[in-house]
């Protein structure tokens, strides 16, 4: 409903006006009435009004005077102008300040209805694009937020090797900045025993607005932090903030009070060690998990140190460990986990449970890549005092050799080992489409040679490597031209094309048309 005021010195022509049409009917709700200019510029300063119908003889502030004040100070205002003047200055006065429509009186029913109608028209036009526009930054801005998150994920797993993609990607996002700060990883999590005696609430329902409550918290804290979620881990949040910016502690204090007050339960809080460079974001990752878990107190700050000998092992390394538990090399692959575990043990506690929490990370990923769900006892974020428990060498060999054994016998169980495989590389390719991937690199994810990947890729997926990546990306520029107004270059930036032409040509080879066409015709669709 859009609220009308009506001016005009006369109390009858005021009653008038207001019995000549169903207002309601036509969408509109009368909200006062004023007896000249200066009433009506006091009315406008007390509430929201959408059309004003006035005369323009009146005592105080006359119609002219009026029209130009409020144009001044109220653009967007609609006004409607009724007179019994047929004087020129009059309707100059009017047309100069964009007056709706100009009436003689007497006014008769049909006029001052097709005048509304005409007006509505325009303001429910107006406010359809407002609220598109809106909906519009809220898409933008919910995508870009999901894709930070997603990049800063990558980071922090290690997922991202080639150094010239994640400046390009950190640049692309506005993060390149956070590659020169010294940084914290705070982790945040949730845990059965700190629900409250009284709360019968399941503790996985809590976790959307825990979520939510951490998010605000962040966002209304100085130097801002990012934020960012693993959806395998629905009960922790991670934080990430300048070490630059001491008041930090404050952050993680505030963010206890708030999901206390708001969801009746206490969290728990990890702070890593501080790290420079979008190198060390997977150590400080690991870091902050570790001291989460190992948290005993509500909040609780890690003091590990981090020294040379605590470093995580290498990545190629891993990738060595990888390559010979999906091949099938038992042997190898037991003495790849045992021998760094008892070097770790020998050095200290905190670099044994790092090694081993680097090594679950590593079979955590390959379980979800060969679609494998892993018990409770089996996820360290929903018992983190297991890790308590693994006080030996050979407790920690044996908790992760029943995990690698439960996705070996998953491999050779499948009917073709090859298949699972490129399901896998599907899978990875559809979450990093917007990377720049390349045969060689999944071949080498994925512990294959180059051109016997090619061939069964193809074999098993009907089309080679490029073509399924081009279709992936293809999948997601179709979906932001549809639900977001981003011009050409930033969509084919976030789909993963080399530019915004090779991407139009693409397109256009695949679908007979332009980008810029078939955003029109859908547009035309929805009209």
């Amino acid at each position: 409903m859009y609220r009308v005021l009506i001016v005009d010195d006369e109390p009858e022509i005021r009653q008038g006006l207001q019995l000549k049409v169903d207002w309601n009917k036509l969408g509109f709700v009368l909200v006062g009435e004023a007896a000249n200019g200066m009433e009506a510029m006091n009315r406008l300063e007390e509430e929201e009004i959408d059309i004003v119908i006035t005369d323009m003889n009146m005592p105080m502030m006359d119609g002219v005077s009026f029209l130009e004040a409020y144009h001044k100070v109220y653009p967007f205002l609609r006004v409607v102008v009724i007179t019994g003047y047929e004087d020129f200055k009059y309707a100059r006065a009017a047309l100069r300040n964009r007056a709706k429509d100009y009436l003689l009186k007497p006014v008769t029913r049909s006029e001052l209805t097709d005048t509304l109608e005409k007006v509505k028209q325009e303001l429910d036009e107006e406010r359809e694009n407002k609220n598109q526009f809106e909906r519009i930054k809220w898409q933008i801005s919910e995508y870009y937020k999901e894709m930070k998150e997603h990049f800063i994920l990558h980071l922090v797993k290690g997922s991202i090797d080639e150094e010239h993609l994640v400046h390009d990607r950190a640049k692309l996002l506005q993060l390149d900045h956070w590659d020169e700060r010294e940084i914290r990883i705070i982790t945040v999590g949730l845990r059965e025993q700190t629900l409250l005696e009284d709360s019968d609430r399941p503790l996985d329902k809590l976790c959307p607005p825990f979520r939510l409550i951490c998010r605000e918290c962040a966002t209304m804290f100085p130097g801002s932090p990012e934020v960012f979620y693993d959806s395998n881990y629905r009960r922790l949040i991670h934080i990430i903030v300048s070490e630059q910016d001491t008041a930090w502690p404050e952050l993680v204090d505030k963010l206890s009070r708030e999901v206390l007050s708001n969801i009746g339960i206490l969290p728990f809080a990890g702070v890593g060690q501080a790290m420079r460079g979008f190198k060390q974001w997977k150590e400080g990752y690991v870091d902050a998990l570790l001291a989460w878990n190992l948290s005993r107190n509500n909040i609780s700050e890690s003091s590990f140190p981090i020294e040379g000998e605590q470093e995580l092992l290498p990545d190629e390394e891993i990738r060595i460990i990888e390559r010979q538990l999906l091949q099938g090399d038992l042997a190898s692959f037991e003495n790849a986990i045992r021998t760094p575990l008892q070097k770790a043990f020998c050095i200290s506690q905190i670099k044994f449970v790092k090694i081993f929490f680097q090594l679950y990370l590593m079979l955590e990923k390959l379980a979800g890549e060969s679609q494998i769900s892993l018990e409770a006892e089996e996820q360290l974020w929903i018992r983190p005092q297991l890790v308590l428990a693994f006080n030996t060498v050979d407790k920690a060999y044996q908790y992760l050799l029943r995990i690698a054994a439960k996705i070996q016998r998953r491999l050779s169980n499948e009917a073709d080992a090859d298949q699972s495989l490129v399901e896998a590389a599907q899978h990875f390719i559809e979450e990093n489409y917007m990377y720049d991937l390349s045969l060689k690199m999944i071949a080498k994810r994925f512990n294959y040679n180059p051109s016997y990947f090619s061939e069964i890729f193809k074999a098993r997926v009907g089309v080679t490597f490029i073509q399924y990546v081009n279709e992936v990306r293809m999948g997601q520029a179709v979906r932001l031209l549809e639900g977001t107004e981003l011009s050409l270059w930033d969509i084919a930036e976030l789909s993963g094309f080399s530019s915004a032409s090779y991407f139009s040509s693409k397109f256009k080879r695949m679908y007979g048309i332009t980008p810029s066409d078939y955003r029109q015709t859908i547009a035309e669709e929805n009209t």
